[in-house]
């Protein structure tokens, strides 16, 4: 029986993580945290799962309230899994903090702002630490899952397509709304969200997705090696104008806080959420792009675009408006189409036990993958589905051999991303 130690909820990802029961928790939940609302909002989603209708949790919440939450967590050391999501400016000091005294690690991202948190992210990653890992959702979507899983058919995409001077074989870009819906309720964000030394920017923060999945699909069990296996060509980040008003319809503050004073004007705070980057991985060459708007479309959410260039095949993921932003994966064949439509009818026989109701249909020059709405989970689940993932390595005392290197890669990379953005010069929105 596993116990969970969360430290300084700040984020609401922290109350996801408690979405669902789990036969190897024990429901008792020990929070250590700065007394404020940050913590406040977090008990008010996690008793929201406690008291709702259908399937209620029963979790027991015991809190400490103290500036001292840190020390007091490893003095008590009331359990043996410590959770973290909040302020990212101190998040991978603390996570190292914690692993050495012994506690397993589960934590969202970024675990990184900028370099100078790299050192104790090699530390926590050393081969005699105990596990830590940060909580990667997008894993757990059904089409990226799909588009994984044919990309490991040579049948179906081949093998990857590198074209000089042709642009990028694999393409991603994601949108994020920073007004949203979460839990059927306006998520409420606090205001150090909005201050990019405490947050981080967005080419270290919702980036990171991008980069994971990059080597998760590409090089599954490969460990990844930054300085060997990769090649950071251009690197930037924008800003997003958030006007007050909307700042505090978000955050439920009226002022922009001191801190970000620097980036405001005219009532616009100037907020560094969006990021892009172009990069090789193991002669791959790729190109992710992360942006922020204001406010989310009419019945939509967050939106993924990937394309994945093959020598037999293309790999789609699109979210369009007409069909409410569900995902959905369209592979696009090159000569061979009739060779590769077959190969796809046999893939979708061969998955039907794991991904029963899944079909095939033609779309101009493309095969639209039919996804059923029972494999359908939402982002709010796929927490819970990476909290489950955590626990049976930790019950099977496994992890994926790639794991400590590969998230050494990807944090690397982002920081360096970072480091080269910044060198770009900076100009107010207007």
């Amino acid at each position: 029986m596993h116990t969970l130690l969360i430290l300084n909820p700040g984020h609401f990802h922290a109350a996801l993580v408690l979405r669902e029961r789990h036969p190897s928790l024990s429901d008792d939940i020990y929070v250590y945290s700065e007394p404020g609302p940050d913590l406040d909002h977090f008990l008010e989603i996690a008793e929201s799962f406690n008291n709702r209708p259908v399937n209620p949790t029963r979790w027991k919440l015991n809190v400490y309230r103290g500036k001292d939450c840190l020390e007091k967590l490893i003095h008590e050391q009331r359990g043996d899994i410590a959770v973290l999501a909040g302020r990212n400016n101190t998040k991978m000091k603390n996570i190292d903090t914690l692993n050495r005294a012994g506690l397993a690690i589960l934590a969202d991202k970024p675990w990184i702002t900028g370099e100078a948190a790299l050192p104790f992210l090699r530390s926590t990653m050393a081969s005699d630490r105990p596990l830590a890992a940060d909580i990667m959702t997008e894993r757990y979507e059904i089409a990226t899952l799909l588009q994984k899983k044919f990309l490991a058919e040579e049948s179906v995409f081949g093998r990857i397509r590198i074209e000089e001077d042709a642009g990028p074989s694999v393409f991603m870009e994601c949108v994020h709304h920073l007004y949203k819906i979460v839990n059927e309720k306006p998520l409420v964000r606090p205001a150090w969200y909005f201050d990019i030394n405490v947050q981080g920017e967005g080419i270290v923060d919702t980036t990171i997705h991008l980069v994971d999945m990059i080597q998760w699909m590409l090089f599954p069990g490969n460990p990844i090696d930054y300085e060997k296996d990769i090649e950071l060509n251009e690197a930037r980040r924008w800003a997003t104008g958030v006007p007050l008003d909307k700042f505090a319809k978000i955050t439920g503050t009226h002022q922009f806080p001191q801190a970000v004073h620097e980036y405001v004007k005219d009532d616009i705070l100037n907020y560094f959420c969006n990021g892009e980057l172009i990069y090789h991985i193991k002669g791959v060459p790729v190109h992710l792009r992360e942006i922020w708007n204001l406010d989310e479309p009419p019945g939509g959410g967050d939106t993924l675009r990937s394309l994945m260039k093959g020598t037999r095949s293309d790999l789609m993921i699109r979210q369009l408006p007409e069909q409410g932003f569900k995902s959905e994966l369209l592979i696009v064949p090159g000569k061979n189409r009739r060779q590769v439509e077959r190969a796809v009818q046999d893939c979708l026989r061969k998955w039907s036990d794991r991904y029963p109701g899944l079909s095939a249909t033609p779309e101009k020059n493309a095969l639209l993958i039919k996804i059923p709405d029972h494999l359908r989970t939402t982002h709010e689940q796929h927490f819970y589905q990476v909290r489950d993932a955590f626990l049976e390595h930790l019950n099977t005392d496994t992890e994926p051999a790639e794991h400590r290197a590969c998230t050494i890669a990807k944090y690397t990379l982002l920081a360096e991303a970072r480091k080269r953005a910044l060198s770009a010069p900076f100009e107010m929105l207007h």
